[in-house]
């Protein structure tokens, strides 16, 4: 079988490098830290990222960039958003001419604006995908029903990658929109910190809801400016992927707003875990991003203050039920 690349071992990049593996693909998984690969192949764990989890038997991993593409049909990309240049700049020589690089990190980059696809394809110049919708990798990984988006612009790329993702626990649905896909899975990051937020200042379901309703409609006016479908807004990639980010206590993003609501700074937050919350960094190429297109994100907006001009949480929610009134469509 085609042999295939998984590109950053956190939590998620773990977890679907198990799941390739499982289905019989030869597989190599590239952790950025030499310890992780080791422990991946020496004892079949990754503590740091999924703690208390067993991986599956054969499971290998290394931490050279160049051995882990340089075979490989198929790359798949988990390292977050604002490494992955870095990252595919280095690799970019070892990479196979007709290589398919999918991304299944969410995020836009700082200074370029570009999502993740958009900097892969510019880095590499290789055809990009996108793997994006509603999924913890801890449920994952433990085989619990999940469903996705896997968006590529070639109808056909789009079948064979569907059939190389799905699975019984793990079912793959397929797209041509892949700017839709990443601007939903990027921007459900920034409204998972606002829902935290007004979930660690107590403010109630009905404030939550509003907030995922509100949210995921400045994600489709930015989106649809931007050349999107949406209809994919409505989608796994849209709307299922808010919700569970907005809701799910095993979502970083969630997380954090949650503990800034409940008056915990962010550096204290941020260094309380290695792993990464995507929607801390977005949320500054978001905001700059709508400013650029003059799109308007009041929430967004709001997050932005609160995580780089210390804003107040609190007058962030008057800002936002104070605003000038108007039509809801």
């Amino acid at each position: 079988m085609s042999y295939i690349a998984v590109i950053g071992a956190g939590s998620w990049g773990t977890t679907l490098a198990s799941l390739l593996h499982e289905k019989g693909y030869d597989l190599n998984l590239w952790a950025n830290e030499k310890e992780v690969a080791d422990e991946i192949n020496d004892k079949g764990t990754n503590s740091i990222y999924l703690p208390g989890t067993g991986l599956p038997a054969g499971l290998r991993a290394t931490s050279d960039i160049g051995l882990a593409v340089q075979k490989a049909r198929y790359i798949l990309n988990v390292v977050p958003t604002q490494f992955t240049r870095a990252v595919f700049s280095a690799a970019a020589g070892r990479i196979n001419p007709d290589a398919i690089i999918i991304s299944a990190s969410k995020g836009i980059e700082h200074g370029t604006l570009m999502t993740v696809s958009e900097i892969l394809h510019e880095t590499t110049g290789r055809r990009t995908a996108a793997l994006s919708g509603p999924s913890f990798a801890k449920e994952v990984i433990r085989k619990m029903p999940t469903a996705v988006t896997l968006a590529a612009a070639d109808a056909d790329t789009g079948l064979i990658l569907q059939e190389i993702f799905n699975t019984a626990y793990f079912r793959v649905y397929t797209s041509t929109d892949i700017i839709g896909a990443e601007i939903g899975g990027a921007l459900k990051n920034v409204i998972a910190i606002a829902s935290g937020i007004s979930d660690g200042l107590e403010l109630g379901h009905s404030a939550r809801a509003a907030l995922i309703t509100r949210g995921l409609a400045e994600i489709s006016r930015l989106g649809s400016s931007m050349g999107a479908d949406p209809q994919t807004f409505a989608g796994l990639s849209g709307l299922g992927d808010l919700v569970l980010t907005c809701t799910g206590p095993l979502s970083r993003n969630y997380s954090v707003g949650l503990n800034l609501g409940r008056g915990m700074k962010l550096k204290d937050i941020l260094a309380s875990t290695k792993s990464v919350a995507e929607g801390v960094a977005t949320a500054l190429s978001a905001y700059e991003l709508s400013q650029k297109r003059g799109i308007e994100m009041p929430i967004v907006e709001q997050i932005y203050e609160v995580l780089y001009m210390d804003r107040n949480p609190e007058a962030a929610v008057r800002s936002l039920m104070t605003r000038s009134l108007k039509a809801e469509f």
